[in-house]
């Protein structure tokens, strides 16, 4: 049971820092004035933000966010 445990908190870790990076890499959301004026939805891309580095940032972030919550769990429970 402790060698689970010990394996379990290797994979927290590393969760835990890639969710830090992939949090860091991130744009901010704030468009500023110009933003809010020309309307960022209507751009090639805001309309293609699924298929971005962006987009692929934000996917990565949503299912390290729940790995990183699932792994507490387990943690608390061991």
């Amino acid at each position: 049971m402790e060698v689970v445990k010990i394996i379990v908190t290797v994979v927290y870790v590393i969760v835990c820092v890639a969710l830090a990076a992939i949090v860091l890499m991130q744009e901010g959301k704030s468009a500023g004035l110009t933003g809010s004026i020309s309307g960022v939805a209507d751009t090639y891309w805001g309309k293609n933000k699924g298929r971005s580095m962006e987009g692929a940032l934000e996917k990565s972030t949503k299912f390290l966010a729940a790995g990183f919550i699932l792994l507490s769990i387990v943690l608390n429970i061991l």
